[in-house]
């Protein structure tokens, strides 16, 4: 993050003057009213008793993006010198204690690996106190506001922040209800040009019971059949003019929620291993009731982002909350090749904008869309014998490209989106010739055949 700031004249009439702010809390003042006293402590967060019994809200760290301790010491150097008679527990040290700050900082510690650990681990301690002494009455609020990345994990694969904290808040005891796009972050100003969030994710939140049982894969999926289509259905009804209770673009985030709540009520759901069930494992398995198939996370964005916009440039914002949902990132479908991001927008690239020199082969991100786009091009300026050649190169992903283009085609076709429908009619109906030029290799034959 980098600040940026302006200085203003406090003795001139534009923003930022001593009278106008003086006014300002003035105003605030008055609009609080009288109602019942409030305390503010300081407390640590992982060993705290504030929250007994208390109905609670909380936001917690930004992650890696601000260093609140560096940053309160340009107030607190001078709140010491003023109050540290009145408060002197508050202003005890030289400066703000930097060492146990519950944020992923490299520099506090040996290597960025170790800072996400120092986090994860600290934050789940603190999801864990708030689980046994939150109010049993009400939900735990959680604002997740974290801009989404993606990182090596066990095994090779990567995972996102956003799965790794949902594990946290569920390996600390808690059950999540809900999952709720909330428009917190301002995006004007300062933030208009720039990649920077829309939206926060609340987790809504409640302690999960000390003897819940243990379900297998398939009792899992069953009880997601029974909840998600009534949930998903009450979602989308239409209200007022025919408007959508959840935005299109936030509904993929939403529907989680339930999915989770199903979930993370169990102590654990087993696959048929007998090996407890991850959590990117669960999203992708409540991602199915959206997307109705099997297409891999980059694809699932692309298409729920097509929807919604087509080839316009949308809010980074919306683009970020989506690829939370599908268990992605921004960064991630980008270096994928099939969108463009920059200027707080993204947006997807058409047919033509693909490269003529892609190699399915050498590609070590390669999503149906990609494929699908890239068979399009090839389709329109070298003909059903080039399409073969690359489609051939992708076996494992024959059939679910032909699945997307149908998709697409009917997906234009409501929207009338003419020209965007003839491409892809043109791929399905060339289908047959492009899969008959397709060469298949020779199977060698066994010793006795």
């Amino acid at each position: 993050m980098v600040w940026d700031y302006t200085e203003t004249n406090p003795l001139s009439d534009s923003s930022g003057n001593f009278l106008l702010g003086v006014e300002q809390a003035a105003k605030m003042l008055h609009a609080l009213g009288t109602g019942s006293p409030g305390c503010s402590n300081q407390a640590d967060a992982n060993i705290q008793n504030e929250s007994n019994g208390k109905l609670v809200s909380t936001d917690p760290p930004y992650y890696d993006n601000i260093c609140y301790a560096d940053l309160s010491d340009f107030f607190y150097v001078w709140l010491r010198r003023s109050l540290r008679s009145v408060f002197p527990d508050l202003f005890a040290t030289l400066a703000t204690p930097k060492a146990d700050e519950l944020v992923a900082t490299r520099y506090r510690h040996n290597s960025k690996d170790e800072a996400e650990a120092f986090f994860m681990n600290g934050m789940t301690q603190a999801m864990r106190r708030l689980a046994g002494q939150a109010h049993p009455g009400f939900p735990v609020t959680i604002y997740y506001a974290f801009k989404q990345s993606e990182r090596k994990a066990d095994g090779g694969t990567t995972s996102t922040g956003w799965e790794t904290f949902l594990d946290a808040v569920i390996r600390a005891g808690f059950g999540i209800n809900g999952t709720w796009p909330v428009r917190t972050e301002y995006t004007g100003n300062l933030k208009k040009n720039i990649s920077a969030l829309a939206s926060s994710i609340v987790l809504v939140c409640r302690k999960r019971s000390a003897d819940a049982p243990v379900i297998s894969r398939r009792e899992f999926l069953r009880e997601l059949d029974a909840v998600l289509p009534e949930a998903l259905d009450e979602m989308t009804r239409g209200a007022g003019e025919d408007r959508s209770l959840v935005a299109p673009v936030d509904l993929s985030q939403a529907i989680i929620g339930p999915g989770m709540a199903v979930f993370s009520k169990y102590q654990a759901v087993l696959e048929a291993d007998g090996t407890p069930m991850p959590v990117r494992t669960a999203l992708q398995l409540i991602n199915r009731y959206l997307a109705e198939d099997d297409f891999d996370a980059d694809t699932q964005f692309c298409l729920h982002w097509f929807e919604q916009y087509g080839w316009r440039e949308g809010p980074y914002g919306d683009a970020d909350t989506l690829s939370r949902a599908k268990g992605t990132s921004v960064d991630g479908v980008q270096n994928a090749g099939v969108i463009a991001s920059g200027g707080g927008q993204v947006r997807l690239h058409r047919w033509s904008e693909y490269p003529t020199n892609w190699n399915p082969h050498t590609d070590s991100r390669n999503p149906i869309w990609e494929t699908l786009h890239h068979l399009i091009r090839t389709l329109k300026q070298a003909g059903e014998t080039e399409a073969a050649a690359q489609l051939s190169a992708v076996k494992s992903q024959r059939e679910a490209t032909r699945q997307l283009a149908y998709r697409l085609y009917t997906l234009c076709e409501r929207k009338g989106w003419a020209e965007d429908a003839r491409a892809y009619n043109e791929l399905v109906t060339s289908w047959t010739g492009i899969e008959s030029a397709v060469v298949t290799e020779p199977v060698q034959s066994r010793l006795f055949e």
